[in-house]
């Protein structure tokens, strides 16, 4: 008797691994997980971890935005610490009173203005953060677009960007962000995108484009989607949930 070619195959979950980093597919040693797959588990909560309490490398950052002919300035949120951070989430969220003294000095009439924050993941911004500035800054020159110094806030969050471009006058910012980090993505990178940013503002004001890292979004097609939104806010004034990505990309 033939046996059916179902039961032959192998494991169909195995083929699904191919297409993400999810952990699926594990299989089992009686009721819990082989050891390697324990081992891996216990590796990727590591990172995870190491990732939350990262530092921002502000030298590098500088040195790999050297060649773009913008201004980089360090700030820092009222957070004084990552423990204070974590513990105070709304301290992420402002300028400390020195930073925003400094970046009053550099208040202008600007389009856009790129911000760096370390967020829930600096490994993040570390990786990613330059490489997806320098990719889109042609793209904005090209259209004309005004550019502020870019700032690089240790402690922040994504409504610090909220006092910098008031500061600045800019209209509309750009803040790079580490995510928060998974077992399988320990580097993501967000970008949120506010037009008119003031204080107080909250998330429906904004446009985010998520899960930017090597075995995610890509720095070239994250970089045409902001490219497609930061266009259509300056152009219709707006952002957030009246924003939508109805571009037609080209994926790679």
């Amino acid at each position: 008797m033939a046996v059916p070619e179902k039961y032959t195959a192998g494991d169909p979950w195995q083929s699904l691994k191919t297409f993400t980093t999810a952990r699926i597919a594990l299989g089992r040693t009686g009721t819990g997980l082989p050891l390697k797959q324990w081992l891996q588990f216990k590796m990727a909560h590591a990172h995870a971890r190491d990732a939350v309490y990262s530092v921002l490398q502000t030298e590098k950052i500088v040195a790999e935005l050297e060649d773009t002919g913008l201004a980089v300035l360090l700030l820092n949120s009222q957070a004084t610490g990552r423990d204070h951070y974590l513990q105070r989430p709304d301290l992420g969220r402002r300028l400390h009173a020195v930073a925003a003294e400094r970046l009053q000095t550099y208040a202008g009439d600007y389009d856009i203005v790129f911000v760096v924050a370390d967020g829930l993941s600096a490994t993040a911004a570390n990786r990613h953060a330059a490489a997806l500035i320098k990719t889109l800054l042609p793209l904005f020159r090209e259209k004309g677009f005004t550019m502020a110094p870019v700032c690089l806030v240790q402690q922040g969050r994504v409504a610090v960007g909220d006092d910098i471009g008031t500061l600045l006058r800019a209209k509309l910012v750009l803040l790079l962000v580490g995510e928060r980090p998974g077992l399988s993505a320990p580097d993501s990178l967000g970008v949120y995108i506010t037009y008119k940013p003031v204080p107080g503002l909250t998330d429906e004001s904004r446009n985010c484009i998520s899960n930017i890292h090597a075995a995610g979004l890509s720095i070239t097609v994250a970089a045409q989607k902001i490219n497609y939104l930061v266009t259509t806010a300056l152009r219709l004034q707006l952002s957030g949930v009246y924003l939508k990505d109805e571009s037609e990309l080209l994926y790679e």
